[in-house]
């Protein structure tokens, strides 16, 4: 298995290999650098792909053969759209997960509760969802995600057991701070790129033809592609014999402490 000590351990190897063939036979010295570039190359892989549980285990998808699927939406809550995507959820009976950044609950906390109320879950997000979060000290990155407990609970009486890594970045620091605030990380399978993808009929296509049972899907409620095209994509996947399930009851957790 792929991960953070495996990798560790073979190129510590493999760097005792290159020592010894070196100081028998002599080396090139660029060998050594096409080491380095490799050894940086899958740590690269294992910090931006949050399916390869390189650094800590992340849920992604669901075990399961029945046509079921579940949403996520990120970065919320969003003054300019997610009133709008509630109302398109209410009409539809479909509950959602929420990994809201805690900083935007401030001036927004009437929204943040419906989220709630109407029958979503909130995860975390952090609080900052700063550029540099990952960076973080695995003691800053945790008071981070603290601080948006913090605002939830005193809200919704609820703390979140749920989290996303802002940009989906892992890291051993990363991985303290989940362990150490006793989080369950929360990761996808399809990932909408809706926050750059502009065109409708592109976004329609690029999600709907992923999907597939267990799936969790990442959308964004700050993304107004994403607000124009739930509702055809609520009908295709329905359309095709699927079921949207709220995350936690196709996981089989529970999302709060």
């Amino acid at each position: 298995m792929l991960n953070f000590r495996n990798t560790n351990i073979f190129f510590a190897l493999l760097l005792v290999v290159f020592i010894s063939y070196h100081l028998l036979s002599g080396l090139p010295a660029y060998m050594y650098f096409i080491l380095i570039i490799a050894y940086c190359s899958v740590l690269f892989y294992g910090s931006y792909f949050i399916q390869a549980g390189f650094y800590v285990k992340s849920i992604c998808a669901a075990k399961t053969n029945q046509k079921e699927i579940a949403i996520s939406f990120d970065d919320g809550p969003a003054n300019e759209y997610t009133p709008a995507i509630l109302e398109i959820l209410k009409e539809n009976n479909i509950k959602v997960v929420f990994f809201c950044i805690g900083k935007r609950i401030n001036g927004n906390e009437v929204l943040f509760k419906k989220l709630h109320e109407q029958g979503h879950i909130i995860g975390n997000h952090s609080y900052t969802h700063d550029t540099w979060f990952d960076l973080f000290s695995s003691k800053k990155m945790l008071a981070d995600m603290q601080m948006m407990d913090d605002a939830m609970k005193k809200l919704t009486g609820l703390t979140p057991r749920l989290f996303r890594p802002p940009y989906g970045v892992t890291n051993p620091n990363l991985k303290k701070a989940i362990t150490r605030g006793n989080y369950i990380s929360i990761g996808w399978n399809i990932r909408s790129l809706d926050t750059v993808i502009r065109d409708e009929k592109k976004l329609l296509h690029k999600v709907t033809r992923a999907v597939k049972p267990g799936a969790i899907i990442l959308f964004h409620d700050t993304s107004k592609t994403t607000l124009n095209i739930l509702p055809d994509f609520i009908r295709h996947v329905h359309a095709e014999g699927y079921t949207i399930t709220r995350l936690d009851k196709m996981l089989k957790l529970n999302p709060y402490v």
